[in-house]
């Protein structure tokens, strides 16, 4: 497929057929891992891949609860793959603190946290090769703390690993596409957004 095909599909996918993805097309997908930025090459960010239908539900059970309550149908289990995507914020420290980065370096303050950064290229990433590939995408994650630490229990993710949210990947199913709702957000014009200095 060529970009800007790829980028004309760029979407969040609420729906999902019972299409199985293919282990070749997923492989590929996750690998794009070894592409992604990061900062001082640090490479904290880590994927969890589920397809198990149980940890599908559970993680469903979770994210669903208000969305639910709001009017919203049940999609996120009908995913046949879920990746979480984390950050190790320690790599971070550890990487530029490093003597072999900067000899006698201390701690200084981030103003920018290069570990949630990266986790969002790294989404973007994800999302590209996926749609690369013939499948729909979508994002699952919280505002709310406890949510977040449930999903990440899911999977057990370690202590030191910090769950930014949930991939989901499969075919899209464009029977039951949710209608948009009249209050939504539109795109914004490209001057409201983009400002030049030639």
């Amino acid at each position: 497929m060529d970009f800007p095909d790829v980028l004309r599909r760029r979407q969040m996918v609420r729906s999902y057929t019972d299409q199985p993805v293919a282990d070749d097309a997923l492989d590929r997908i996750v690998g794009a891992v070894r592409r992604a930025p990061s900062a001082g090459f640090s490479q904290g960010y880590r994927l969890v891949v589920v397809t198990d239908p149980g940890l599908r539900q559970k993680a469903a059970d979770i994210a669903e609860a208000r969305y639910v309550e709001l009017g919203f149908p049940r999609w996120i289990a009908s995913a046949p793959v879920h990746i979480y995507v984390a950050t190790r914020e320690a790599s971070y420290h550890e990487r530029y603190g490093g003597e072999d980065v900067r000899p006698g370096w201390s701690e200084i303050p981030w103003p920018v946290p290069f570990w949630w950064f990266d986790c969002g290229a790294l989404f973007m990433l994800l999302q590209l090769a996926a749609i690369n590939e013939g499948l729909g995408t979508g994002f699952v994650s919280s505002v709310y703390t406890d949510e977040l630490s449930a999903l990440a229990d899911v999977v057990d993710l370690p202590a030191d690993v910090s769950l930014t949210g949930i991939i989901t990947i499969g075919h899209e199913d464009r029977s039951k596409r949710m209608p948009v709702p009249p209050n939504a957000a539109r795109r914004k014009p490209l001057d409201d957004v983009v400002q030049w200095r030639r």
